[in-house]
């Protein structure tokens, strides 16, 4: 187990252990363990395998990079969360992308964190999910390729059956809000 593994199980023993120890002292049963609730049914819609088409816009009136790749998304934590996991190509190179997606009861919005090949940390998320619209939209801040923090919005749209379209929008050089990502999905 590496060190960074090792931490975080450490760290899980402690919050598990302290949470029995609290009940017993305050006289109390131990709280019941969490379920899914209709916000994680949320979570359902992107289940599954997605073929997917980038278009990746790299500057103000710059034509689209366009790439392919397949995102798989599973139900994980006992129904609790997404985890994604995208593999494709970016500027060429090989591309990799990890994700975790919950509802955070106490926010009342849905929570995550992503990192990937071409950044240089952990990016956290927070976005709402409108069913009337079929629509997310939401907010991603972390560092970019050189490190430094980036903030960016999104907007994902299921379009039909097996099929969404997410857009990302951040700052371009004029300090503009300019769209930078178009991603195309799929279903298989």
């Amino acid at each position: 187990m590496n060190v960074y593994r090792s931490a975080r199980f450490a760290a899980a023993v402690v919050v598990l252990s302290a949470v029995p120890l609290a009940a017993v002292q305050s006289g109390g049963q131990m709280p019941p363990m969490p379920k899914p609730g209709p916000e994680h049914e949320m979570l359902k819609l992107d289940e599954g395998t997605w073929d997917a088409i980038v278009e990746f816009i790299p500057g103000p009136g710059a034509p689209p990079m366009t790439s392919k790749g397949v995102e798989v998304n599973t139900i994980g934590c006992s129904g609790l969360c997404l985890i994604s996991d995208f593999k494709g190509e970016a500027m060429g190179a090989p591309f990799q992308g990890h994700g975790v997606l919950t509802w955070d009861a106490a926010k009342k919005k849905y929570i995550g964190s992503w990192t990937d090949s071409m950044s240089m940390g952990l990016a956290l998320t927070e976005s709402s999910y409108d069913p009337a619209a079929k629509k997310w939209t939401g907010s991603m801040e972390g560092p970019d390729m050189t490190g430094k923090v980036m903030k960016m919005r999104s907007v994902l749209e299921y379009t039909g059956t097996g099929t969404r379209v997410m857009t990302s929008f951040g700052r371009g050089p004029d300090g503009k809000e300019m769209q930078m990502l178009k991603i195309s999905y799929k279903k298989r």
